[in-house]
């Protein structure tokens, strides 16, 4: 029998990066991509690799081009970190797990390190595929959790709970990383939206922008830890943009919710260099009307716009430089309202 199991890329719609500095944020799942496992036992333990591992090239010019577009690293060792991960996970909480082995396979096509989390996706992925191999049950906040685990401790990337979470319940998630109750119980305070309320979204990628999360966050985290009163005072500013825009969804105020988002990229911008490349993507979405914030942390941005009209007007703006745009379908999640 082959098991399948499947995950999905997400944006952050407001507050990020605030998720791993006890702020709170609001993203969604959505299925226009995906990550995706197929595992099945046999007599050893095997990953396979995927494309985006190969290591075969036509020439110098085809591998310079691979590495822009993958960078140095595929999937293989997302895989080989989940799967010691899991281990150790069940390992720690006294959870047998049968001696039977498996054989494990990917594919993807989230688009590659443009903060649009296809690394957490993959990871999610391969845990859902290792929980239904071995008959292992692990809550969604555990899951998210997990998957961060994997990535801080395993793999060195900085990142907080929010790309694992919308993840993990998908659809539309509010989500509080308020520090008292992360300190007593290790995972936020998590509420899935009506996403019927939301009002019409875009996201715009191009893959030749992104550094990668860790590029964009080391410093901030720095200055963070360090205690600049501009980096702490940006957290709160952006956890209370979350709360704006909650309201602003429920009211249904368009206005507010252009305002609410171009607000929490300006005050990114203001704190480090976002990279020209960013910044023309969101000066020339904002110029047909619609709102632009980075999805995550670079390579991709997401926003609002109020009609087809606009819409066509983003296609139209972004066409010359192959930008795609993209109207993004929300993963199904928890029932609204519903908390872990």
């Amino acid at each position: 029998m082959i098991i399948r199991t499947i995950a999905y890329p997400r944006a952050g719609l407001i507050g990020n990066p605030s998720d791993g500095y006890f702020g709170k944020t609001i993203a969604f799942a959505f299925r226009n991509f995906s990550a995706q496992i197929e595992l099945w036992e046999s007599p050893e333990l095997e990953l396979l690799p995927s494309r985006r591992d190969h290591s075969v090239f036509t020439g110098l010019k085809d591998l310079h081009q691979d590495v822009k577009r993958h960078g140095y690293y595929g999937g293989f060792r997302l895989l080989k970190a989940a799967s010691k991960a899991f281990y150790e996970y069940a390992t720690e909480r006294g959870i047998g797990l049968s001696e039977k082995n498996f054989t494990m396979r990917y594919k993807s096509d989230i688009p590659n390190r443009v903060g649009l989390a296809g690394s957490s996706a993959l990871i999610t992925a391969c845990v859902r595929g290792l929980m239904s191999f071995y008959d292992v049950s692990i809550s969604r906040h555990s899951l998210a959790n997990l998957v961060l685990r994997v990535e801080n401790n395993e793999l060195g990337i900085p990142a907080g709970l929010q790309d694992r979470v919308a993840q993990s319940y998908q659809g539309a998630v509010y989500m509080d990383f308020d520090k008292k109750v992360m300190e007593a119980r290790g995972y936020g305070k998590y509420e899935a939206l009506d996403t019927e309320k939301l009002p019409p979204l875009y996201i715009a990628y191009r893959e030749d922008l992104s550094e990668g999360t860790e590029v964009y966050h080391n410093d901030l985290r720095a200055r963070w830890l360090r205690g600049e009163p501009e980096v702490l005072e940006a957290m709160d500013f952006w956890a209370d943009l979350t709360v704006q825009l909650r309201a602003a969804i429920d009211a249904g105020d368009r206005s507010a919710m252009h305002r609410i988002l171009n607000a929490n990229f300006d005050k990114r911008a203001s704190l480090y260099d976002v990279g020209e490349g960013n910044r023309s993507m969101v000066l020339t979405a904002r110029k047909t009307g619609a709102s632009a914030k980075f999805a995550g942390s670079g390579g991709a941005i997401v926003g609002v716009y109020d009609d087809d009209a606009m819409f066509k007007k983003l296609e139209a703006a972004f066409a010359p430089t192959g930008i795609r745009v993209i109207k993004p379908e929300i993963a199904p999640g928890l029932a609204t309202g519903e908390q872990p």
